[in-house]
């Protein structure tokens, strides 16, 4: 994915988002709330570095592991961390910072930071997995299905959770609510929350064609849209479990051999799954 490095103060066209996407009672967190919610996002960070997100050779393949923020100013009752990611992002050099208020409603201009990103940084990276911070990976078993491909298959993949036929929800009370006036009709297919995985390729595609597509303020159903937008339709995949796995299998290691992605799991369940999936003595 090439060498990752830390871009603070990142100015873009794209502005913040506007009010008009926001449910009409949303309320700003506490500030206990934003402290702990910060401590599980520091603790989701560690945990990926010393699991599925570990940077490492494979093989022929590098594995390189970046994480993606924005600001987090007092007049959102965040806490001051200014200090701590700069301690966390010199030891660690894995933190990209951009200069916009890290809501819910950003997350698609945020998507767009991150492809200009690639485009410029990584211009040569053969695939790209982007997740949330508190999902489990199964980084092995991706890099084998993706030597597994066809250079046909692989030039335009893009694989996750997919959705069809999904629609806006229209209540005022639910986060994830768009007026009308925003958007009608169904979405385009769309990879679900969690994460999903494509190719180097299409990322410099997907930013090329951001420009032609009004940001919409859900991350996931504009990344379809973009697609859309290119012709491209993304691709199901049964290894990722977006709303998990079932109960008798969460605690059967070998349920993990073939995801390629589980949501949700603590920090330290991912530290132990990841180590279990490791050990020499693991038969299944």
């Amino acid at each position: 994915m090439g060498s990752v490095m830390r871009t603070p103060g990142l100015t873009s066209k794209y502005p913040v988002s506007s009010s008009k996407y926001r449910p009409a009672q949303a309320a700003r967190p506490t500030s206990s709330e934003s402290s702990r919610r910060t401590e599980e996002q520091l603790r989701g960070r560690q945990a990926i570095r010393e699991s599925w997100g570990r940077e490492t050779n494979m093989g022929n393949q590098t594995v390189v592991r970046v994480f993606l923020l924005g600001q987090t100013p007092p007049e959102d009752n965040h806490p001051d961390l200014s200090e701590m990611l700069k301690f966390e992002s010199e030891k660690h050099q894995d933190i990209l910072m951009w200069n916009y208020r890290d809501t819910f409603f950003n997350l698609s201009l945020k998507e767009v930071l991150f492809l200009r990103w690639v485009s410029i940084s990584c211009p040569n990276a053969e695939f790209v997995f982007k997740g949330d911070d508190d999902v489990f990976v199964n980084t092995h078993h991706i890099l084998n299905y993706l030597n597994s491909l066809s250079k046909n298959k692989a030039k335009d993949l893009f694989i996750g959770d997919v959705i069809h036929n999904a629609g806006p929800h229209r209540d005022k009370k639910l986060k994830y609510y768009i007026p009308e006036v925003v958007y009608t009709g169904v979405y385009p297919p769309y990879a679900g929350g969690g994460g999903f995985l494509y190719s180097g390729h299409l990322a410099l595609r997907l930013y090329d064609v951001t420009d032609r597509v009004l940001l919409y303020p859900i991350d996931d159903v504009y990344t379809g849209m973009c697609l859309q937008k290119l012709g491209l339709v993304p691709e199901k995949h049964k290894g990722f479990k977006t709303f998990d796995i079932e109960e008798k299998n969460k605690n059967n290691i070998c349920s993990y051999l073939d995801l390629m992605l589980v949501h949700s799991r603590k920090p330290q369940e991912m530290i132990d799954i990841w180590s279990r999936l490791q050990s020499a003595h693991l038969k299944c």
